[in-house]
């Protein structure tokens, strides 16, 4: 009789619960922007064309209920700059924001490279393109008002963290607001989600070692902080190469699912070391229990290679399975997939290849 109510609990639960169809959330690593990048964008008239840029991704990320990006460089005005201290042209982020990303991280160690005027001006900028945005606040009362953010996809109540190591040595002024990664901050900012009605949440993190495929002690000790304290989605950049990817969940208990992504990788740069030509976007599907409950169904991974400008095109984002006929750049594609999947193979934990080509 007991497990009869039981099941009948469970059936009233299902039918009372809001329909809602699977969620599909894709995030792409660390946009950059060198000056060989600027360069190639400027056209005869002095504006910036990045549209080729993303043209063969943007099917993938658009086909997304959401998707997010690194904007790892300022929108700081001119004049723009590459490295070491990026600037970029708004139409870079305009670009992102036509193909498909819905939501810009800036917590990075980049996003003061213009201090704070140019922090100031990026979340302006972003602000008047109309896209999501998290990691730097104008103003402490800005942080207060934006946080906590809870993005409604359809109908799952997904809450974003985001945060960075540091920002090269440079230190915010008394007013403009960077979100370094701290324990008890980001406790509390995980509470506070939770409380205000997160139904799962995500942390977005800038971390790790640059160039090294594997992550540290330190990624392995802050994500078993985050995931004690029920982050469902630990999604890392800054390396600027691939690192793996977990989807750990105690056996057969697929309702509490989680996951971790050390580090994306690139998603666009000039960058030219056999790891750093690329990277991937991780989609994350999600869906609920005949109770309601939501959960991680599974996640993918799409590995994208950047090819650099070249005669009569820009840098363009490709998928990096594809061979590339008779480009100069195939030698290049193939070395960085092959150590992409070197590692994946080895240490991804349930996070396969995508099916559907980016």
């Amino acid at each position: 009789m007991e497990s009869l109510l039981q099941a009948l609990s469970v059936y009233v639960a299902a039918a009372l619960a809001p329909m809602s169809q699977p969620v599909d959330i894709v995030f792409a690593g660390d946009a950059m922007q060198h000056s060989a990048q600027i360069e190639a964008a400027r056209t005869p008239q002095g504006t910036y064309d990045y549209s080729e840029c993303f043209a063969a991704v943007k099917p993938y990320v658009s086909a997304a209920d959401y998707a997010v990006v690194n904007l790892e460089t300022p929108l700081g005005g001119r004049p723009y700059a590459g490295y070491p201290c990026f600037c970029s042209p708004d139409s870079y982020a305009e670009a992102l924001r036509d193909a498909g990303f819905d939501m810009f991280l800036t917590a990075n160690n980049h996003t003061l490279d213009r201090r704070d005027r140019g922090l100031r001006r990026t979340i302006s900028v972003l602000d008047s393109l109309g896209v999501d945005h998290i990691g730097t606040y104008s103003h402490d009362s800005c942080r207060v008002k934006q946080l906590p953010f809870i993005k409604d996809i359809k109908g799952y109540k997904i809450g974003f963290l985001n945060y960075t190591y540091g920002t090269n040595g440079i230190t915010p002024g008394r007013e403009v607001v960077v979100d370094y990664i701290d324990t008890l901050k980001m406790a509390r900012d995980i509470a506070m989600t939770r409380d205000a009605g997160a139904e799962l949440l995500v942390v977005a993190i800038h971390w790790g070692d640059e160039y090294r495929l594997l992550p540290n002690q330190a990624q392995k000790r802050i994500a078993r902080f985050l995931l004690d304290h029920k982050v469902d989605v630990v999604m890392g950049g800054h390396p600027h190469v691939i690192q793996p990817m977990e989807l750990n969940a105690a056996q057969n208990d697929t309702l509490n699912r989680q996951l971790v992504v050390y580090s994306l990788g690139n998603f666009i740069s000039n960058m030219k070391t056999r790891d750093t030509r690329g990277g991937v976007m991780v989609k994350v599907s999600f869906k609920r229990s005949l109770d309601g409950r939501p959960y991680i169904a599974g996640a993918s991974y799409a590995p994208v290679f950047t090819v650099p400008a070249g005669a009569g095109h820009n840098f363009r984002l490709v998928n990096a399975v594809d061979t590339l006929h008779s480009s100069p750049w195939e030698y290049h594609r193939r070395q960085f997939l092959q150590s992409a999947k070197a590692i994946f193979d080895k240490h991804n934990k349930n996070v396969p290849i995508d099916s559907i080509k980016p």
